[in-house]
């Protein structure tokens, strides 16, 4: 259950590919990682939480992974109000989404 709240936080890989949850957002973000971060960090995660292989690791992202992340995730950034480069890890774009958090919550 969500409760009311002036500002509510929505986070996941495919939240901007659906136009009917996306169209209920005021503010759409994106946020930008390299694909070689990405899969790093899915291969530590993996070997270390999961006890995957770092072949079946390679095996799944090749196969499922990174089609998956081509067809629905890269596109959707396209419906995003600001874009974060570098993994989120830029001062001045989290500058620019402050302010219009704030803005947003001196609205309601």
């Amino acid at each position: 259950m969500v409760r009311p709240a002036r500002i509510v936080v929505v986070e996941g890989i495919l939240v901007l590919y659906e136009a009917q949850l996306r169209d209920r957002f005021d503010l759409k973000v994106y946020i930008d990682t390299d694909a070689d971060l990405r899969f790093i960090r899915r291969m530590q995660r993996d070997v270390v939480e999961r006890g995957r292989t770092p072949e079946s690791i390679i095996e799944q992202y090749l196969t499922t992974v990174r089609p998956a992340h081509e067809q629905f995730i890269e596109p959707s950034k396209r419906h995003a109000d600001v874009i974060f480069p570098q993994g989120g890890m830029n001062e001045p774009a989290l500058e620019v989404l402050l302010a219009r958090v704030r803005e947003l919550a001196a609205l309601t």
